[in-house]
């Protein structure tokens, strides 16, 4: 009896392994479904406060658009966005243009960028890994600014998650395992989606690739796929070409302040012109760059090595998908246009997680460590990470460094009958469409359109549109309007790339022509990083 009490006892305490399966599962599921949801709620806090900008009313114009001037509209930057444009134009005809329907699609792909990262951890390495990395992912100034922004780009940094993703799965298995057709097929989806999302995400697979030095005999099904997409991406390559770079006009060759920004992008430690650097943006700047040198001298000797090849991979992978895009860039940008823009560069901001997770955390297998005291300083400094990367969040909320919001409000609080509104490019119209709406009281009460010469209600599309006022129509300005505001932003600059001093150098005429014609004037800015200038001018 007492033998059989003991047996009953030890089983009692010793769950079956479907339990342990179950409860490993659930601790997986929680594992991603933790940090993304953090991730959702702080890109869904407050996503209406901060004002649109110049580009978020370009997306709610282009997507505005029906039948031939939508394809005419998202085929203007050579096919850049189209798909994130077709998606738009669904939802805003389905609930409208309010600003979360707008922002909404951004938010949810922030979240779902948190959930592949932590999946992504935990196939690479372990649960442990998998929630640190997905809790820094979601604690992240520019994945969440761009969460509540209406352009591509967090959509885009989804989709290139979701690649890496479904390439690990492909290639990452044992050798008597096919390759799956679901793995397969999710990479061709993913990763062509994302071209269409962004040209530049073409940059990331060359680190897919260069992973492949690990897995040379699963190559064929990878190099197939990428076939498959680059077929699919043939549309997109004949109107990047009929487009040609003029679209990149503003881009500035790479320098010390640009690589500055792309860095302190890709660390989640600062977001510029945005948002000004702090104290602390320096802090999370120097430990994280320190951080992810000691993940790419582990890398450089677990690969050396070749003792542990699926750990060598998986670095490979991570630290390639880091280094080798913004690299790429670099390269295109200084022999040719360039493309070095660091908001571009988010497609490389994932893995930053993984490895910073990786080199804290200190764990090279699915063991975990035992607690002394070099475990303890791991935790510490994923806490200080967390803390560092919530302090740069947190004042992003509610503020706006393109108020156009603001400028509407300003000028149509002041406006009088028979005044008129010059915009310089004209694409500042689109923006102050979307806040007069189409509501026939404010459209009556918004000053005469002289430039663009249009009536208020119509949501036109102008993009990169740095028309200024021809001599008869400044004539006719000046003899039919008491009273001008002269609305600007993004009006090029006296230094720069050729395009961008050409376009400030036509403002600068344009506004010295008014000035002459017009008595006096008033200028006040909205925001500061691209404040929106505006100056009223009067007889």
């Amino acid at each position: 009896m007492p033998v059989h009490r003991g047996a009953s006892a030890t089983a009692t305490k010793t769950p079956p392994k479907r339990v342990l399966s179950a409860r490993s599962q659930a601790g997986d599921l929680a594992a991603v479904i933790v940090p993304s949801a953090l991730a959702a709620g702080l890109s869904f806090y407050d996503i209406g406060a901060r004002s649109i900008w110049l580009d978020e009313a370009a997306s709610i114009s282009i997507a505005s658009q029906h039948g031939a001037a939508l394809g005419s509209a998202m085929a203007h930057d050579g096919g850049n966005m189209l798909v994130y444009y077709a998606l738009l134009h669904v939802l805003i005809g389905a609930f409208g243009n309010g600003i979360l329907v707008i922002r909404a699609p951004s938010a949810v792909a922030a979240a779902c960028t948190v959930a592949v990262v932590s999946v992504l951890a935990r196939r690479l390495f372990n649960r442990a890994i998998a929630v640190v990395a997905g809790v820094l992912t979601a604690v992240s100034l520019p994945l969440i600014f761009w969460g509540q922004d209406a352009r591509a780009y967090s959509v885009m940094v989804t989709l290139v998650a979701a690649s890496f993703l479904a390439f690990v799965f492909l290639v990452d298995r044992p050798a008597e395992v096919r390759p799956s057709r679901w793995a397969w097929a999710g990479y061709v989806v993913a990763t062509t989606l994302a071209m269409y999302m962004s040209f530049v995400v073409v940059l990331v697979v060359a680190a897919q690739l260069l992973s492949l030095l690990w897995h040379r005999k699963r190559s064929r099904p990878v190099l197939t796929a990428l076939v498959v997409s680059a077929v699919c991406c043939i549309p997109l390559a004949v109107l990047a070409h009929q487009r040609g770079s003029g679209q990149l006009f503003w881009v500035p060759a790479p320098n010390a302040s640009t690589l500055n920004a792309a860095l302190g992008e890709l660390m989640s430690s600062s977001l510029q012109p945005q948002f000004a650097l702090t104290t602390t943006s320096y802090g999370l700047f120097g430990l994280t760059l320190a951080l992810l040198g000691i993940a790419v001298a582990i890398t450089v000797r677990v690969a050396s090595r070749r003792d542990d090849e699926r750990t060598a991979f998986s670095l490979v992978l991570l630290v390639g998908w880091l280094v080798v895009p913004v690299c790429l860039a670099l390269g295109e940008s200084a022999v040719g246009q360039s493309i070095f823009v660091p908001r571009n560069l988010l497609i490389s901001l994932p893995p930053v997680g993984i490895l910073l997770a990786y080199v804290t955390l200190g764990v090279t297998n699915d063991e975990p460590r035992r607690r002394d005291l070099r475990w303890s300083l791991g935790w510490l400094a994923v806490v200080i990470l967390v803390a560092l990367r919530a302090v740069q969040l947190a004042p992003s909320y509610g503020t706006s460094p393109e108020n156009w919001k603001a400028a509407v409000t300003h000028v149509l609080a002041q406006a009088r009958p028979r005044d008129c509104i010059a915009f310089y490019p004209s694409d500042g119209r689109m923006a102050f469409q979307y806040y007069i709406g189409t509501g026939q009281a404010q459209v009556a009460s918004a000053p005469r359109s002289v430039l663009p010469a249009e009536t208020w209600g119509k949501v036109t599309t102008y993009v990169e549109d740095y028309a200024s006022l021809s001599d008869a129509a400044l004539s006719k300005v000046v003899a039919t309007c008491p009273r001008l505001w002269l609305v600007t932003s993004h009006n090029g600059a006296p230094t720069g790339p050729p395009g961008t001093v050409a376009h400030y150098e036509t403002y600068q005429r344009l506004r010295a022509s008014l000035e002459e014609r017009f008595a006096s004037h008033q200028v006040t800015n909205f925001g500061y990083a691209d404040p929106v200038a505006v100056e009223l001018l009067s007889r």
